[in-house]
């Protein structure tokens, strides 16, 4: 099975988790612990989509 870092879509670092290829996320909040911010995000087939960012 592959796996893939989540990387932040602000400041491009790696988070603290990874997804497999048939993970699938809805409205998940990622937060990066580098630059602190928290965005919600979509995933599906190793793609990750931004919802909208918080601060």
């Amino acid at each position: 099975m592959k796996t893939k870092w989540l990387l932040c879509p602000i400041c491009g670092n790696k988070t603290r988790l990874q997804i497999r290829q048939d993970t699938e996320l809805k409205n998940f909040p990622l937060y990066c612990p580098k630059c602190r911010q928290e965005n919600l995000i979509d995933a599906k087939d190793l793609q990750i989509t931004v919802i909208r960012k918080q601060s």
